[in-house]
Protein backbone atom coordinates (compact mmCIF):
# COMPACT_ATOMS: atom_id res chain seq x y z
CA UNK A 1 0.00 0.00 0.00
CA UNK A 2 1.22 3.52 -0.98
CA UNK A 3 2.26 5.65 1.81
CA UNK A 4 0.63 9.13 2.38
CA UNK A 5 2.89 12.41 2.18
CA UNK A 6 2.83 13.81 5.17
CA UNK A 7 5.28 16.90 7.00
CA UNK A 8 5.93 17.66 10.32
CA UNK A 9 4.65 20.90 11.49
CA UNK A 10 6.17 21.87 14.64
CA UNK A 11 5.66 25.06 16.82
CA UNK A 12 7.85 26.33 19.33
CA UNK A 13 6.94 27.97 22.74
CA UNK A 14 8.58 29.25 25.46
CA UNK A 15 7.07 26.97 27.77
CA UNK A 16 5.90 24.12 25.36
CA UNK A 17 6.35 22.55 21.51
CA UNK A 18 3.72 21.24 19.96
CA UNK A 19 4.26 18.99 17.17
CA UNK A 20 2.00 17.01 14.42
CA UNK A 21 2.18 15.17 11.10
CA UNK A 22 -0.18 16.93 8.31
CA UNK A 23 -1.05 15.69 5.12
CA UNK A 24 -1.88 17.88 1.99
CA UNK A 25 -5.16 18.21 3.09
CA UNK A 26 -4.57 19.93 6.22
CA UNK A 27 -5.51 16.68 8.28
CA UNK A 28 -3.23 16.02 11.20
CA UNK A 29 -2.52 12.41 11.24
CA UNK A 30 -0.88 12.37 14.53
CA UNK A 31 0.32 15.25 17.27
CA UNK A 32 1.72 15.48 20.38
CA UNK A 33 3.40 18.02 22.84
CA UNK A 34 6.18 18.09 25.05
CA UNK A 35 7.77 20.89 27.42
CA UNK A 36 10.34 22.75 25.61
CA UNK A 37 12.16 23.26 28.26
CA UNK A 38 14.12 26.70 26.97
CA UNK A 39 16.90 26.68 30.37
CA UNK A 40 18.46 23.53 28.19
CA UNK A 41 21.42 24.01 25.56
CA UNK A 42 19.60 24.10 22.13
CA UNK A 43 21.57 20.84 21.05
CA UNK A 44 19.46 19.12 23.42
CA UNK A 45 16.42 20.46 22.82
CA UNK A 46 16.13 19.48 19.52
CA UNK A 47 17.54 15.84 20.54
CA UNK A 48 14.37 15.36 22.59
CA UNK A 49 12.30 16.97 19.39
CA UNK A 50 13.68 14.31 17.67
CA UNK A 51 13.44 11.35 19.51
CA UNK A 52 9.29 12.87 20.09
CA UNK A 53 8.65 12.93 16.46
CA UNK A 54 10.09 9.96 15.84
CA UNK A 55 7.64 8.11 18.70
CA UNK A 56 4.57 9.55 17.26
CA UNK A 57 5.86 8.64 13.67
CA UNK A 58 6.42 4.84 15.07
CA UNK A 59 2.88 4.85 16.68
CA UNK A 60 1.33 5.27 13.07
CA UNK A 61 2.39 2.17 11.61
CA UNK A 62 4.65 2.97 8.77
CA UNK A 63 1.79 4.62 6.51
CA UNK A 64 2.79 7.62 6.14
CA UNK A 65 5.98 9.23 4.37
CA UNK A 66 8.01 12.64 6.24
CA UNK A 67 9.10 14.94 3.05
CA UNK A 68 9.37 17.82 4.86
CA UNK A 69 9.64 19.76 8.46
CA UNK A 70 8.00 23.52 9.23
CA UNK A 71 8.80 25.51 12.28
CA UNK A 72 7.32 28.09 13.58
CA UNK A 73 9.15 29.90 16.14
CA UNK A 74 9.92 33.29 18.10
CA UNK A 75 12.40 35.59 16.25
CA UNK A 76 12.71 32.66 13.68
CA UNK A 77 14.30 34.14 10.29
CA UNK A 78 13.42 32.14 7.49
CA UNK A 79 16.43 33.23 5.45
CA UNK A 80 19.17 32.38 7.41
CA UNK A 81 17.30 29.25 9.24
CA UNK A 82 17.81 30.96 12.81
CA UNK A 83 16.19 31.65 15.78
CA UNK A 84 17.79 34.62 17.19
CA UNK A 85 18.00 36.25 20.67
CA UNK A 86 13.76 34.94 21.65
CA UNK A 87 12.65 36.36 24.82
CA UNK A 88 11.18 33.19 26.24
CA UNK A 89 14.42 30.93 25.12
CA UNK A 90 17.62 30.75 26.60
CA UNK A 91 19.78 30.51 22.82
CA UNK A 92 20.92 33.58 22.28
CA UNK A 93 21.67 32.20 18.32
CA UNK A 94 20.83 28.81 17.25
CA UNK A 95 20.64 27.94 13.46
CA UNK A 96 18.05 25.81 13.60
CA UNK A 97 18.09 24.16 10.28
CA UNK A 98 21.97 22.82 10.85
CA UNK A 99 20.03 20.85 13.86
CA UNK A 100 17.53 19.07 12.48
CA UNK A 101 19.79 17.97 9.18
CA UNK A 102 21.57 15.90 12.17
CA UNK A 103 18.62 13.63 12.11
CA UNK A 104 16.68 14.34 8.55
CA UNK A 105 18.00 14.53 4.95
CA UNK A 106 14.69 16.28 3.84
CA UNK A 107 13.27 19.93 3.15
CA UNK A 108 12.93 22.32 6.31
CA UNK A 109 11.82 25.59 6.64
CA UNK A 110 11.42 27.72 10.32
CA UNK A 111 9.44 31.34 10.68
CA UNK A 112 7.88 33.30 13.39
CA UNK A 113 4.46 31.63 14.60
CA UNK A 114 3.07 34.83 12.51
CA UNK A 115 3.88 34.22 9.31
CA UNK A 116 3.15 30.61 9.73
CA UNK A 117 -0.32 31.40 10.65
CA UNK A 118 -0.67 33.34 7.53
CA UNK A 119 0.28 30.31 5.44
CA UNK A 120 -1.64 28.00 7.79
CA UNK A 121 -4.80 30.76 6.61
CA UNK A 122 -4.10 30.55 3.33
CA UNK A 123 -3.91 26.59 2.77
CA UNK A 124 -6.29 25.65 4.89
CA UNK A 125 -8.56 28.83 6.72
CA UNK A 126 -10.40 31.99 5.79
CA UNK A 127 -7.58 32.78 3.31
CA UNK A 128 -8.08 30.09 0.84
CA UNK A 129 -8.03 31.16 -2.99
CA UNK A 130 -6.65 34.73 -1.80
CA UNK A 131 -3.27 36.16 -2.60
CA UNK A 132 -3.39 39.65 -0.49
CA UNK A 133 -4.24 39.61 3.35
CA UNK A 134 -3.05 40.22 6.56
CA UNK A 135 -3.35 37.80 9.47
CA UNK A 136 -3.03 39.36 12.87
CA UNK A 137 -2.67 37.43 15.57
CA UNK A 138 -3.47 39.00 19.46
CA UNK A 139 -2.24 37.00 22.67
CA UNK A 140 0.03 37.84 25.07
CA UNK A 141 1.89 40.40 22.00
CA UNK A 142 0.29 41.23 18.68
CA UNK A 143 1.71 38.93 15.82
CA UNK A 144 1.42 39.92 12.04
CA UNK A 145 1.83 37.86 8.71
CA UNK A 146 1.72 40.00 5.41
CA UNK A 147 0.52 38.01 2.40
CA UNK A 148 1.29 40.37 -1.04
CA UNK A 149 0.40 38.49 -4.21
CA UNK A 150 0.61 34.92 -3.49
CA UNK A 151 3.94 35.56 -1.40
CA UNK A 152 4.49 35.96 2.30
CA UNK A 153 6.34 39.38 2.77
CA UNK A 154 9.77 38.93 4.45
CA UNK A 155 11.60 41.82 3.65
CA UNK A 156 15.97 41.70 3.61
CA UNK A 157 16.99 40.68 6.60
CA UNK A 158 13.97 38.24 7.07
CA UNK A 159 11.94 40.02 10.01
CA UNK A 160 9.54 41.86 8.36
CA UNK A 161 6.03 42.22 9.18
CA UNK A 162 6.79 43.21 13.01
CA UNK A 163 3.30 44.98 13.00
CA UNK A 164 2.76 44.96 16.80
CA UNK A 165 6.06 47.18 17.20
CA UNK A 166 4.99 50.11 14.93
CA UNK A 167 4.19 53.14 17.14
CA UNK A 168 1.13 54.34 18.34
CA UNK A 169 2.60 56.72 20.50
CA UNK A 170 5.99 57.59 20.73
CA UNK A 171 5.83 58.46 24.37
CA UNK A 172 3.40 55.56 25.29
CA UNK A 173 3.68 52.56 27.29
CA UNK A 174 6.79 51.17 27.36
CA UNK A 175 7.32 47.90 25.30
CA UNK A 176 9.62 44.92 25.71
CA UNK A 177 11.11 45.38 22.82
CA UNK A 178 12.92 48.55 24.37
CA UNK A 179 10.50 51.20 22.62
CA UNK A 180 7.48 53.52 23.87
CA UNK A 181 3.94 53.27 22.43
CA UNK A 182 4.25 49.93 20.76
CA UNK A 183 0.76 48.76 19.25
CA UNK A 184 1.05 45.62 21.20
CA UNK A 185 1.01 47.36 24.30
CA UNK A 186 -2.10 48.90 23.64
CA UNK A 187 -3.61 45.80 21.24
CA UNK A 188 -2.93 42.88 23.09
CA UNK A 189 -4.59 40.72 25.78
CA UNK A 190 -1.85 42.47 27.89
CA UNK A 191 -2.32 45.80 26.55
CA UNK A 192 -6.82 45.42 27.12
CA UNK A 193 -5.33 44.39 30.98
CA UNK A 194 -3.05 47.74 30.89
CA UNK A 195 -5.73 49.58 29.58
CA UNK A 196 -8.10 48.29 32.47
CA UNK A 197 -5.49 49.75 34.96
CA UNK A 198 -5.61 52.63 33.31
CA UNK A 199 -8.90 53.12 33.30
CA UNK A 200 -10.14 52.34 37.10
CA UNK A 201 -7.26 55.00 37.92
CA UNK A 202 -9.45 57.48 36.69
CA UNK A 203 -12.62 56.65 37.96
CA UNK A 204 -14.18 57.44 40.14
CA UNK A 205 -17.04 55.60 40.63
CA UNK A 206 -16.88 51.38 42.21
CA UNK A 207 -16.07 48.68 39.80
CA UNK A 208 -15.21 45.01 40.15
CA UNK A 209 -11.85 45.05 38.66
CA UNK A 210 -10.49 47.68 42.02
CA UNK A 211 -9.63 45.11 43.99
CA UNK A 212 -8.33 42.93 41.42
CA UNK A 213 -4.05 43.00 40.66
CA UNK A 214 -2.70 43.49 37.29
CA UNK A 215 -1.22 39.86 38.05
CA UNK A 216 -4.46 38.57 38.74
CA UNK A 217 -6.72 40.18 36.44
CA UNK A 218 -6.81 38.12 32.96
CA UNK A 219 -8.20 39.06 29.19
CA UNK A 220 -10.67 36.47 30.01
CA UNK A 221 -12.18 38.35 33.04
CA UNK A 222 -12.06 41.53 30.88
CA UNK A 223 -14.21 39.75 28.59
CA UNK A 224 -16.62 38.35 30.90
CA UNK A 225 -17.20 41.39 32.26
CA UNK A 226 -17.89 43.08 29.38
CA UNK A 227 -20.60 40.12 28.59
CA UNK A 228 -22.16 41.25 32.05
CA UNK A 229 -22.02 45.22 30.79
CA UNK A 230 -19.36 46.38 32.91
CA UNK A 231 -18.47 49.68 31.81
CA UNK A 232 -14.92 49.53 31.73
CA UNK A 233 -14.20 46.06 30.39
CA UNK A 234 -16.70 47.30 27.82
CA UNK A 235 -14.63 51.15 27.17
CA UNK A 236 -11.53 48.77 27.28
CA UNK A 237 -12.71 46.99 24.42
CA UNK A 238 -13.58 50.20 22.53
CA UNK A 239 -10.18 51.65 23.44
CA UNK A 240 -8.05 48.52 21.66
CA UNK A 241 -10.47 48.12 18.86
CA UNK A 242 -10.23 51.99 18.20
CA UNK A 243 -6.46 52.11 18.28
CA UNK A 244 -5.98 48.61 16.44
CA UNK A 245 -8.29 50.34 13.61
CA UNK A 246 -6.09 52.99 12.73
CA UNK A 247 -2.80 51.27 12.83
CA UNK A 248 -4.94 48.75 10.50
CA UNK A 249 -6.15 51.35 8.52
CA UNK A 250 -2.26 52.16 7.55
CA UNK A 251 -1.38 48.91 6.77
CA UNK A 252 -3.68 48.49 4.24
CA UNK A 253 -2.68 51.74 2.75
CA UNK A 254 1.10 49.95 2.32
CA UNK A 255 -0.62 46.67 0.66
CA UNK A 256 -4.00 46.48 -0.29
CA UNK A 257 -5.04 43.57 0.99
CA UNK A 258 -8.76 41.99 0.32
CA UNK A 259 -8.88 40.80 3.97
CA UNK A 260 -7.55 41.36 7.65
CA UNK A 261 -7.77 38.05 9.54
CA UNK A 262 -7.56 38.20 13.22
CA UNK A 263 -6.75 35.20 15.28
CA UNK A 264 -5.26 34.18 18.89
CA UNK A 265 -6.90 34.65 22.39
CA UNK A 266 -8.33 38.41 22.43
CA UNK A 267 -9.80 37.84 18.82
CA UNK A 268 -11.92 35.26 20.81
CA UNK A 269 -13.96 38.36 22.37
CA UNK A 270 -15.62 38.76 18.75
CA UNK A 271 -18.02 41.31 17.97
CA UNK A 272 -16.62 42.82 21.61
CA UNK A 273 -13.27 43.49 19.68
CA UNK A 274 -14.44 43.21 15.69
CA UNK A 275 -16.93 45.87 16.03
CA UNK A 276 -15.22 48.43 17.02
CA UNK A 277 -11.59 47.55 15.15
CA UNK A 278 -13.80 47.96 12.20
CA UNK A 279 -15.50 50.70 12.98
CA UNK A 280 -11.91 52.34 13.32
CA UNK A 281 -10.19 51.05 10.38
CA UNK A 282 -13.24 52.31 8.29
CA UNK A 283 -12.85 55.80 9.98
CA UNK A 284 -9.22 56.09 9.03
CA UNK A 285 -8.97 54.28 5.65
CA UNK A 286 -8.44 56.53 2.56
CA UNK A 287 -11.15 57.14 0.27
CA UNK A 288 -10.40 54.17 -2.32
CA UNK A 289 -9.65 51.72 0.12
CA UNK A 290 -13.57 51.86 2.27
CA UNK A 291 -16.08 49.08 2.28
CA UNK A 292 -13.38 47.12 0.41
CA UNK A 293 -11.58 45.27 3.42
CA UNK A 294 -12.64 42.40 4.91
CA UNK A 295 -12.13 41.64 8.83
CA UNK A 296 -12.50 38.17 9.40
CA UNK A 297 -11.94 35.71 12.33
CA UNK A 298 -9.56 32.57 11.71
CA UNK A 299 -10.56 29.69 9.53
CA UNK A 300 -8.62 27.28 11.56
CA UNK A 301 -9.26 25.56 15.17
CA UNK A 302 -7.28 27.04 17.34
CA UNK A 303 -6.12 23.91 18.95
CA UNK A 304 -4.74 22.84 15.27
CA UNK A 305 -3.41 26.25 14.32
CA UNK A 306 0.41 26.22 15.58
CA UNK A 307 0.54 23.03 14.22
CA UNK A 308 -1.14 23.74 10.83
CA UNK A 309 0.53 26.96 10.46
CA UNK A 310 3.79 25.33 10.52
CA UNK A 311 3.18 22.53 8.40
CA UNK A 312 1.85 25.19 5.61
CA UNK A 313 4.93 26.71 5.72
CA UNK A 314 6.91 23.78 4.29
CA UNK A 315 4.10 22.75 2.08
CA UNK A 316 3.93 26.09 0.48
CA UNK A 317 8.17 25.62 0.32
CA UNK A 318 7.41 22.19 -1.16
CA UNK A 319 4.86 23.14 -3.61
CA UNK A 320 7.73 26.06 -5.28
CA UNK A 321 10.12 23.46 -5.56
CA UNK A 322 7.92 21.11 -7.61
CA UNK A 323 7.07 23.91 -10.20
Amino acid sequence: MAQTEVTLGVDIGGTNTVMGYVDRTGHIVGDVTMPTHAHQPADVYFKRLHECAETLMNRLQNNYKLVGIGIGAPNANYYKGTIESAANLSWEYVNVVDEIKKYYHIPTALTNDANAAALGEMLFGAAKGMRDFIVITLGTGLGSGIVANGQLVYGADGFAGEMGHTIVDPNGRECGCGNKGCLETYASATGIRRTVQELISVKMEANEFQKTSFEELTSQMIYDAALRGNKIALEAFEITGRILGIKLADSVAHTSPEAIIMFGGLAKAGDLIFKPTKRSMEEHLMRIFKNKVKLLPSGIQEGNAAILGASALIWNDLEKISR
